[in-house]
This record gives structure tokens, sequence and C-alpha cells, in this order.
């Protein structure tokens, strides 16, 4: 919604008889700036919100209310290569979401050697980080499990779909990961750390449901033993290794 410069003045005014100290006008640079006394009063802002607001326009994405975001520093992102997404197996797998219908695919895995014809119920899309997959019922499995969208080759929709997502437990059911600094840091490397991942008291709780356990652990590098790595390489454990590793159906490293 745009207003009048006489009203942004209005308002401006306002603010600043409200909030002494808080807002100042720069000659030099013809705009108004904070001063050295200002905190928020209205709104607070995610730090990481704002930085992914920043890094989705400098990417030429849309962003709700881009109009506020005045400073744009220059923003790099890792090169990862594209991945080959069908345009049409996209549109397909979203459909039978969204339907709740089943979908003939042809399935590469790496388990096989060649394609296979599979009819899969698909009912969302989860993203690991480097790849979209596809949640679903497997009908010649008779399991949920993970379908990479780059993997199908084909994609058909088929008829309506037999299993509600309620009943995809590693879907509904959550786990707790529970996030320290690795003990063999120094007291200041611990610290730091402890600010890098947002802990409290020395512990960073992470929700994540039991079907993104295994992404989850491997981004984080959490996934193998800790012992082998240089604790200035792999600065955090896993707490709660047991209890995790039991939910993937293995001991823990």
């Amino acid at each position: 919604m745009e207003i009048s410069r006489a009203q942004a003045s209005k308002d401006i005014n306002a603010y600043i008889s409200d909030h002494p100290d808080h807002l100042f006008y720069d000659k030099s640079a013809r705009t108004y700036v904070m001063g050295a006394g200002f905190t928020p009063h209205y709104i607070v802002i995610d730090p990481a919100e704002h930085l992914e607001s920043l890094a989705a326009v400098a990417k030429g994405a849309s962003v709700a209310n881009a109009d506020w975001l005045v400073d744009h520093p220059d923003i790099l992102r890792l090169s990862l290569p594209a991945r080959g997404l069908d345009q049409a197996i996209v549109r397909a797998v979203i459909h039978a979401c969204m339907q709740k219908r089943s979908l003939e695919i042809t399935y590469q895995s790496m388990s096989a050697e060649t394609p296979s014809r599979r009819e899969i119920e698909p009912h969302a899309l989860a993203h690991d980080g480097f790849r979209w997959h596809a949640r679903a019922f497997c009908l010649k499995d008779q399991v949920f499990k993970d379908f990479v969208l780059s993997r199908m080759m084909q994609a058909a929709l088929g008829g309506p779909a037999t299993r509600a997502p309620e009943q995809d437990r590693e879907w509904t059911e959550t786990i707790t990961l529970q996030i320290a600094a690795h003990p063999k840091l120094s007291t200041g490397q611990r610290r730091i750390t402890e600010l890098d991942y947002g802990m409290t008291d020395g512990v960073a709780e992470l929700v994540v449901r039991k079907c993104m356990l295994y992404y989850n652990l491997k981004r984080l590098g959490l996934d193998t033993c800790p012992e082998p790595r240089l604790p200035q390489d792999q600065h955090i454990v896993l707490r709660n290794a047991d209890e995790v590793f039991a939910a993937l159906g293995r001991k823990g490293p």
C-alpha cells in the first residue's frame, strides 16, 4: 500500500517523538538512519529469516514485503549441480498428492541395475538439502518410503489412493535431537559453537520427523562416529545417540 510523502513524514516524526534518539536524519546521506539507542518496539525481525529474504531477493525471487528490504549486500551461496527434474513428472506427483491418487512410475533406484515399474501413492514432498523426494506408499513393498523425483523417468496418474497420510508413522512421528558442542573443544571453542548453533545451557534441541531423520543426521555430520574426526572439524555431538539411532533401527556409532 502506498502512502503520500506528507503522511510518511508525519509518521516518522511521530515515531521520533515517541522514541527519541532511535532515529535521526543524516543530511549527507539524505535519509533517516538508526540512532545508537535504537531498539525495536513494534516488530522483531528474526535475523535468519531476514537473511533468507535477502538471499531470495538476490536470486530474483518474489518475496513478501520486499520493498522494506532497503540494504542489499552481495550474497553468495554454494554452487550445486542442478537436479534433472522433469516438469511433467513433478506436475504429476503434485497432482497425485493433492488429489489423493496413485501414480504409476518408471523408477531407477540405486539398488537395481535397470529401471522398474512401480505403483506408488504420494502424499507429500520433502527436500533433504540437495534433492527433492516424494513421500509415498509403495504398493510393491507395502511400506511408506521416499522416491527421488529426479530418478522418476515416467509418471502417470492412476486411481484413488488406498492409504491415508496419517498411516505413515514415520511422517507423523517426531524425534528430538539433543546437540551439544564436542567435549574435546576448548572452553572458547565450545562457547562459540554453542552460539553458532543457538544452544541453551549447552544444548540445542532439534525436532525432526522420523522420515527426515537420516537426512538431518547426514547434513549435520552426526550419521557416523565422531571419534575419527578432529573436534575442530566436527564441532557437535549427539547427546541422545542411542535413542536416535534406535529410531533408525540400528545401534549408535
